[in-house]
C-alpha cells in the first residue's frame, strides 16, 4: 500500500544561511537576533529543585503529579486571575510546541476542517493543520471565520508582532468560536512580559473572558521564556476539562510523559515569582536600550507591547531589511516566515547576552 508523504514547508530558518554567512563576515562577528531561545541562566531554586530530584527509577504520571496539579492551579489564580480551576483543568506537556503541533490530530481535525490562526503568526498554528490536511484561514477578525472552522488559535502576547490582545477582544473570539462549535486555545506563553504593566496580560480562561464557562476554551503555557527553561521542555495547558481529558487519553497512548526532575523543577518554578520580576527587568532594559537604537537606524516599531521581540519596519521587503541587518553583523527574522503578506517587517529578539545588545545598538547607531 502507497502512502502520501506529509506536504509540510521548508525549515523557515534554513532560509537565513546566506544571511548568517554574511553577518559573521562582520569584524566584531554576528549578533543573532532571529530566534528567541534564552541565553540568562536558569535560576539556581529551579536547578536545585531539578537536582533533588534525579532519583526517578519509576514512571513518571501523564497527568502530572497532584504537587504539579496544584501549583499550575494556584499559578493561574495567582499571576493569571483565573480561579476556579481543578487538577481535571490542567495538563502538563513537553514544551509547548508539540501541544500545538498536535493538537489538530489529537481533535480529529481533518480535510474540509478549517484551523483558524493569526494574520501574522507563528508558523506551528499552520504545520498542526497541514499534518491532518486541515485549512489555514488567516485572520484576526472573528466575523471572518468560516462556518466549518473547528479550531482557532489566538496568541497573546504574539509572536512575532508582540500584540496584546484586551479582554473585549479575547471575549469577542471566545464567542465567536463557542457560535461554530470550535475549539479556541490561547497560546500566552509570553504573558509575563508585558511592557505595558507590570502584571500579566489577560489570559483566555480570565473569567471577564469566558463568563465562568470554561467549555471549549484552553490556555496554553510555557515556561522557557519567563524562568529561561528552554531546554527543560516544561510548559502546560489549562482550560475545559472534557477537552484536557481527551489530551490526556492520547498523551497516555503516546507515552507523551514530562520527565519526573522536570515536573518538581516546574513546581519550584510556579512557587517563585521573584526569579521571574529579575528576568521581566532584565528583558525590559534590553528593550528600553535597544528600541530607540532601531529606531535610530530608520525602523517603525508596531505593536510589540509584550513578549521577547520588536516587530520593525521600514517600509520595505522585509528581506532587504534582513540583508541590512546583516550588512552591520545582526541577523533577524524576516516578515515572511509569519505569513505576512506584503512582508515587510522583521523580527528582533530582545534574547542576546548584555555584551551582544550593546553591540548591536552600537552598530545600529553609527
Amino acid at each position: 500500500m502507497s502512502r502520501s508523504p506529509l506536504q509540510l514547508p521548508d525549515f523557515p530558518w534554513d532560509s537565513l544561511t546566506a544571511y548568517s554567512d554574511r553577518a559573521r563576515e562582520h569584524h566584531g562577528g554576528m549578533i543573532d537576533l532571529s530566534v528567541g531561545s534564552p541565553v540568562d541562566a536558569t535560576p539556581v531554586v529551579i536547578r536545585h529543585a531539578l537536582a533533588a530530584a534525579t532519583d526517578a527509577h519509576a514512571y513518571p504520571q501523564t497527568a502530572g503529579t497532584p504537587a504539579l496539579g496544584e501549583a499550575i492551579v494556584e499559578w493561574f489564580e495567582r499571576r493569571r486571575s483565573v480561579p476556579g480551576l481543578t487538577a481535571a483543568n490542567v495538563l502538563p506537556t513537553i514544551g509547548s510546541k508539540e501541544l500545538i503541533a498536535l493538537m489538530p490530530l489529537i481533535l480529529g481535525l481533518g480535510k474540509g476542517d478549517v484551523v483558524v490562526q493569526p494574520a501574522v503568526a507563528y508558523p506551528t498554528y499552520a504545520i498542526g493543520a497541514a499534518i491532518v490536511g486541515s485549512t489555514v484561514v488567516a485572520s484576526d477578525n472573528p466575523a471572518d471565520w468560516p462556518e466549518n472552522t473547528r479550531l482557532v488559535w489566538v496568541n497573546s502576547p504574539g509572536n512575532p508582532d508582540g500584540r496584546v490582545l484586551s479582554v473585549d477582544q479575547l471575549r469577542a473570539a471566545v464567542v465567536r468560536a463557542r457560535e461554530l462549535g470550535a475549539v479556541i486555545a490561547g497560546d500566552e506563553c509570553y504573558a509575563e512580559l508585558s511592557w505595558q504593566s507590570e502584571r500579566p496580560t489577560p489570559s483566555i480562561l480570565d473569567p471577564r473572558v469566558i463568563g465562568g464557562d470554561l467549555s471549549s476554551v484552553l490556555a496554553l503555557y510555557s515556561l522557557s521564556k519567563q524562568s529561561n527553561l528552554a531546554g527543560y521542555r516544561a510548559a502546560f495547558v489549562a482550560g475545559c476539562s472534557s477537552i484536557i481529558g481527551e489530551l490526556l487519553a492520547v498523551r497516555k497512548h503516546l507515552g507523551l510523559i514530562p520527565p519526573a526532575p522536570v515536573q518538581q523543577a516546574m513546581i519550584a518554578a510556579l512557587g517563585d515569582e521573584t526569579h521571574v520580576a529579575a528576568q521581566r527587568a532584565v528583558y525590559r532594559s534590553r528593550r528600553a536600550r535597544l528600541l530607540p537604537a532601531v529606531e535610530a537606524a530608520g525602523y517603525r516599531v508596531d505593536h510589540s507591547e509584550g513578549g521577547l521581540y520588536l516587530w520593525a519596519t521600514s517600509g520595505r521587503d522585509s528581506w532587504s531589511s534582513v540583508a541590512e541587518f546583516a550588512e552591520r553583523g545582526i541577523l533577524v527574522a524576516p516578515g515572511t516566515f509569519y505569513n505576512e503578506s506584503p512582508a515587510q517587517h522583521v523580527r528582533i529578539a530582545l534574547t542576546a547576552t548584555d555584551d551582544d545588545l550593546d553591540a548591536a545598538v552600537a552598530r545600529l547607531t553609527l
